[in-house]
């Protein structure tokens, strides 16, 4: 604990953690300033910042990173959670446990695929998403914000088929699998190939610095390498994140460049396919509905899908005390059991999601089809129950995700950009100020 007396702030360091700005303390009579960097050997919560004018005054608490370490003692995890919006926090895994070992616990039928269950997952996706072109072509203007909201969620199920399919769990035939893959991403003008290779690399190497295709935080010397784009960045990670995943798409699927040779084939294939498909479906939307109709019919529902494309992955694998690991320290059944995150959604979002939150057992094992996965979490719950990281979707949460999750740190996992840059993150500031906190 430290304190400058310029301007009475209090750094409290405790075991990892950062979050909003959540509570108001009282500071306790008797408690004395400490100047900067003077040790105090005690920390409750991670680092929290205290305002006072004097020691009685009523102070205000923030919470922010120190250690990643993740503590063993209950009630400071219940802190963490707290602040996170967190159900549960899990304690750190083993370092002798190995992903094996998890797997094997898993029951034998949570890795059958059942044909019945695959296609009704389909027509559940197939009937939501008529369901929500009606919607759409039926409201007034003032309702087309919900059946947008729906029609996007719907479609959302689409790339959960197509994720199916790309990790060989939707059918026992692998052409069956790749056609589904291919045609159930065509709505959303996603190259199906070029996204299973990179998902593939995701799983392999899930939570590890700089080789994980997923979204990963801002490296320093990057950050501070780009002060062009720096700006749009924290724009980026901070209010737009629930769309970054546009970005996502942009950059990884539609360059032969990061691809290997055996793979640029199979590419091709899919970029031609959705370029078709662009070139006949979008014209044919326009000839029939105008410009208006393309954007109320297509390009709405698209936004809507990229929003939960974003929130769910943002949500799967960050948060401040999920750290990520270099190579020699990355470990397969941490990452993996550990550094994801289950997440309840309403009950409509997950069956017209087909249950892709449910989403430990799939880091697991990807052969876990989706309409197995929560049979899966039920035994991950019964046998490694106190190692999981869960949660319910709330305001907290994604404030936590927005406000604090960016800059890579060793030491405290993430620093977010107003520590970083203070100046530039006006939008930071403003989140933290005016969005929700409540879980």
């Amino acid at each position: 604990m430290s304190c400058r007396l310029a301007d009475f702030t209090f750094h409290v360091p405790a075991p990892g953690q950062r979050a909003v700005r959540t509570s108001r303390l009282k500071a306790p009579l008797g408690m004395q300033c400490i100047r900067s960097g003077s040790p105090l050997q005690q920390g409750r919560l991670s680092r929290q910042r205290l305002f006072c004018k004097k020691v009685s005054k009523v102070v205000q608490a923030v919470a922010l990173p120190v250690s990643p370490t993740i503590p063993d003692d209950v009630e400071q995890r219940k802190q963490m959670c707290e602040s996170y919006g967190f159900t549960q926090i899990g304690v750190s895994l083993p370092e002798n446990v190995t992903l094996k070992d998890v797997m094997d616990s898993l029951p034998k039928k949570v890795f059958e695929i059942d044909d019945i269950k695959a296609w009704k997952s389909v027509l559940i996706s197939v009937t939501s998403y008529a369901l929500g072109i009606c919607m759409i072509a039926k409201s007034p203007w003032y309702l087309l914000p919900l059946a947008w909201a729906w029609t996007g969620t719907a479609v959302t199920g689409f790339f959960v088929i197509g994720h199916d399919c790309a990790h060989k769990s939707f059918s026992r035939n692998k052409l069956v699998e790749d056609i589904i893959g291919t045609l159930a991403f065509l709505p959303l003008i996603y190259p199906y190939e070029p996204w299973r290779f990179k998902h593939d690399r995701h799983h392999a190497k899930t939570n590890m610095l700089l080789e994980d295709t997923a979204w990963q935080p801002i490296m320093k010397k990057e950050f501070d390498s780009k002060p062009v784009f720096r700006k749009g960045i924290i724009l980026g990670y901070g209010p737009f994140r629930t769309w970054m995943s546009i970005a996502h798409w942009l950059v990884w699927h539609f360059d032969l460049k990061k691809f290997r040779p055996n793979e640029v084939g199979r590419v091709k294939i899919s970029l031609a396919c959705v370029f078709a498909f662009i070139a006949i479906g979008w014209p044919l939307i326009v000839y029939k509905t105008g410009i208006i109709g393309w954007l109320k019919f297509w390009f709405m529902p698209w936004m809507g899908y990229h929003f939960w494309m974003s929130t769910f992955t943002m949500v799967h694998h960050t948060a401040p005390h999920v750290p990520f690991k270099n190579l020699d320290e990355w470990n397969a059944a941490q990452a993996q059991l550990g550094g994801t995150v289950h997440c309840n959604y309403p009950r409509w979002i997950e069956i017209l999601c087909h249950d892709i939150n449910v989403h430990i057992p799939h880091h697991i094992s990807p052969r876990i089809p989706s309409y197995n996965l929560r049979a899966a979490h039920e035994s991950l719950q019964e046998n490694w129950g106190k190692y999981l990281n869960e949660a319910n979707w709330n305001w907290r949460l994604m404030k936590t995700i927005m406000t604090t999750c960016h800059v890579y740190s060793e030491e405290q996992n993430y620093v977010a950009f107003d520590d970083v840059a203070p100046k530039e993150s006006l939008p930071i500031k403003f989140l933290r100020t005016f969005m929700p906190d409540y879980a």
